[in-house]
């Protein structure tokens, strides 16, 4: 089951593969430092299999049939065994990152099993607040911006902070990189939301529209219900309050709602201040890398 969801398969050939952002991000961040890769190499490996436990489960708990254009695990295993796989890899994270003590000392590698433990914590307490906005009848911009800094941010930070202690910088350097981690999160997140509203599927890999059909509250909904009344808000609170999930007509009716609002130009807008904080980092090489993966 492993080797099927990380694509190492008889068709690992022609199937795609995610971006592995946080391993990136890890390693990018050690050089940038002027560490040798192979100081960060466990660590990236660690973020990378915990991230995957995490997508295995959100699959499970979202009923997503697709991932990167494939079967989902629990579509083809059933709930069960999808469960079992998704926690070895949860295990094989933590044994893995503590393999660097064989290149660091260990007060640095036990800090760095604190940061995932504790990145690790507060993803679940993200995914929590993210199923309970699906009964929600309304969700604030704030309430948003919690959930997603939980959810997507906090591995996010993790990976600049592990790839930061791996390469033994000091603590201001670390805090700065956590800094950093948090608001490369905000910009992706936003930006992921509003490629699940109007990217094609052979963009993402997903089901067009179905944050919409499943009724999730994303930057584009919770901003759109802010707005002063119109027609257009309307059609978007009306679709949400049936407390329902969303019909293929009427997730169309919402779509052309939040055009009509200018949900896709806030988004941008509301992008604009995380991403400021990172062209602000000093590395050109990761700054680039960066801005090159929010588009």
């Amino acid at each position: 089951m492993l080797t099927y969801h990380f694509g190492y398969g008889e068709d690992r050939a022609t199937i795609r593969r995610g971006k592995r952002l946080r391993p990136q991000i890890a390693m990018r961040t050690a050089l940038a430092e002027g560490a040798p890769l192979e100081r960060v190499l466990d660590a990236a490996a660690a973020v990378e299999m915990l991230h995957n436990y995490s997508l295995v489960h959100d699959d499970i708990e979202d009923r997503d049939e697709l991932r990167h254009g494939r079967r989902t695990l629990w579509n083809i295993y059933g709930v069960a065994q999808a469960i079992n796989a998704g926690d070895a890899m949860c295990a094989i994270s933590f044994l893995t990152l503590m393999r660097a003590s064989e290149r660091l000392e260990g007060a640095r590698v036990l800090e760095m099993v604190r940061v995932l433990h504790e990145a690790h914590r507060v993803m679940c307490e993200g995914q929590a607040l993210d199923l309970q906005f699906e009964r929600a009848t309304q969700v604030d911009l704030a309430a948003y911006h919690h959930m997603i800094a939980c959810k997507t941010g906090k591995l996010f930070e993790a990976a600049f902070v592990l790839g930061a202690l791996a390469a033994s910088t000091s603590p201001d350097d670390v805090a700065r990189y956590a800094e950093l981690g948090r608001a490369y999160g905000r910009a992706f997140q936003i930006r992921d939301d509003v490629l699940g509203i109007w990217a094609s599927t052979d963009a993402t890999g997903k089901v067009t529209g179905n944050d919409l059909a499943r009724r999730k509250w994303t930057f584009p909904v919770v901003w759109a219900l802010a707005q002063q009344p119109s027609a257009a808000r309307s059609t978007v609170a009306d679709a949400y309050a049936a407390g329902e999930a969303l019909d293929a007509p009427t997730v169309t009716r919402v779509v052309d709602a939040l055009i009509s609002l200018g949900a896709q130009q806030a988004a941008e807008r509301a992008i604009a201040e995380p991403m400021a904080v990172v062209r602000r980092h000093p590395d050109a090489a990761l700054r680039t890398y960066l801005l090159g993966t929010l588009g």
